[in-house]
């Protein structure tokens, strides 16, 4: 089992602290807690991303996305008769597969504190034939907190919070949870803004909010940070598991950190993608390229807010995204930190990234 170089504690906090789009509050107080060892300056907007600023000696400056938010729910009904249990019905915080929704925990977040939940999975021998073959989708959900319709209403109101309860792992060569996408990423980017000192250029770090719902706050971002040039840092894609033909993997486990050259939101500049590559081969730190099909992030935002600029993408491979089990290999996620303290300590602001 590979040895740990990084801080699996911090990751452990930033995957198991809650931070649903639009309401990233706690997870940014942890980000701004972090910050303060490593940045020179800090500052929050009025959406709530976040930017540590590391000032460098020239004009010159690069943006470092990552985003906060996890994909979660908000409460929308409370169901139920009359003197009997009362359920929560939810409606979706970014994209989730309702499948993998079934008798999971969750945490219901109240104005007066977190109330434990259960999403509900009848016995399968007591459904039909047409419910055992419908398709669930998550306006079928229903969370189960042991609490009688009238005691529910006192604790619960529409518009409260609902997000997974699982703890953060390690299993065999990889960390598993919920919420690597894209907390893994954010701790990348803390790591790399620990390491740094005295770089040539302006970083500004930034903690983006509601990623996962239109990549909002790194489009707001872009405007009001405008670098010179941009890098997101996201989860992709790891479907090398059995059932998967190998040209559906997009990235494999265990061959490192992964450089962006497309998905459906952005073709990244060759310049950017290719220097990523001769700095990883230089520093002799493993990487392997990704051409994922579909899915955006925070690069697009930024590729062509206010002006044209141009943008890269470092990704860390993971598996069973978008579920409570996303999994990523420890040697990944050694080799992303890795690879954008060298990138950027070997940033000057002179290379040229134009067509």
């Amino acid at each position: 089992m590979s040895d740990l170089s990084f801080d699996f504690d911090l990751l452990t906090d930033l995957t198991e602290t809650s931070g649903v789009p639009g309401y990233e509050d706690r997870i940014r107080d942890l980000v701004i807690d972090v910050f303060e060892e490593s940045v020179d300056d800090i500052r929050t907007d009025a959406m709530g991303n976040v930017v540590g600023t590391l000032e460098g000696s020239s004009e010159y400056s690069v943006a470092i996305a990552a985003h906060m938010d996890e994909i979660g729910f908000m409460v929308k009904h409370i169901a139920g008769e009359d003197e009997g249990f009362g359920y929560l019905q939810l409606d979706a915080l970014g994209g989730w597969d309702a499948r993998v929704l079934k008798a999971q925990r969750v945490t219901i977040h109240t104005e007066d504190g977190d109330l434990p939940g259960i999403i509900g999975s009848p016995p399968p021998h007591t459904l039909s034939e047409e419910a055992r073959a419908k398709t669930p989708e998550v306006e079928d959900v229903y969370v189960d907190t042991g609490l009688e319709k009238d005691e529910l209403e006192d604790q619960v109101s529409i518009g409260d919070l609902v997000t997974m309860d699982q703890s953060t792992e390690r299993v065999g060569d990889t960390v598993t949870g919920k919420a690597l996408d894209d907390r893994v990423c954010l701790f990348a980017m803390l790591e790399a803004a620990r390491r740094l000192e005295e770089p040539d250029v302006t970083i500004h770090f930034c903690a983006t909010v509601q990623e996962e719902v239109g990549l909002r706050g790194a489009r707001a971002l872009g405007v009001d940070v405008d670098p010179d040039l941009a890098l997101a840092l996201d989860v992709t894609v790891a479907n090398d598991v059995p059932g998967f033909d190998a040209s559906k993997h997009v990235t494999r486990l265990g061959d490192g950190t992964a450089i962006k050259l497309k998905d459906s939101s952005v073709i990244t500049s060759p310049k950017v993608h290719r220097r990523l590559q001769s700095v990883a081969e230089e520093a002799e730190i493993d990487y392997q390229l990704e051409v994922l099909p579909a899915g955006g992030t925070d690069t697009a935002a930024f590729q062509n807010t206010y002006r044209a600029k141009p943008v890269g993408a470092i990704s860390i491979p993971t598996r069973y995204l978008h579920t409570v089990t996303e999994s990523a290999h420890v040697d990944d996620i050694a080799a992303t930190i890795d690879l954008l303290t060298a990138f950027l300590e070997s940033e000057t602001g002179e290379h040229d990234y134009t067509y």
